[in-house]
């Protein structure tokens, strides 16, 4: 994430031509270490795209991704959480006793 967001600071800053030096001075400037072969991933995927049309691209992406959970998975846990509540209040522990053996904190 951290090399995609570079490459897109730098683009959005107006550079059309980035190189993966420009990357890392980026990252370096932040005190990020930088890895040569995930910048040159980046620099070689994005190269000459539209920002514009990569960011539409992934929002119908994102669109088509299920977001609902299991039905059978959500039904399970309110009876799971009404068994645990009723073992804790079996299991009440014992309440401590508030003497201070005669040692007051104060006195």
């Amino acid at each position: 994430m951290r090399y995609i967001s570079a490459y897109l600071l730098a683009s959005l800053g107006g550079n059309s031509d980035l190189k993966a030096d420009d990357l890392k001075k980026i990252l370096s400037s932040v005190g990020i270490d930088s890895d040569v072969e995930n910048i040159n991933n980046v620099v070689a995927s994005l190269q000459g795209k539209n920002m514009e049309e990569i960011f539409a691209e992934g929002m119908t992406r994102i669109a088509s991704v299920p977001s609902e959970g299991a039905p059978a998975a959500s039904s399970a846990a309110p009876a799971a959480a009404a068994a645990d509540t009723k073992a804790a209040k079996k299991e009440e522990p014992k309440e401590e006793s508030d003497d201070d053996m005669g040692f007051g904190l104060f006195d």
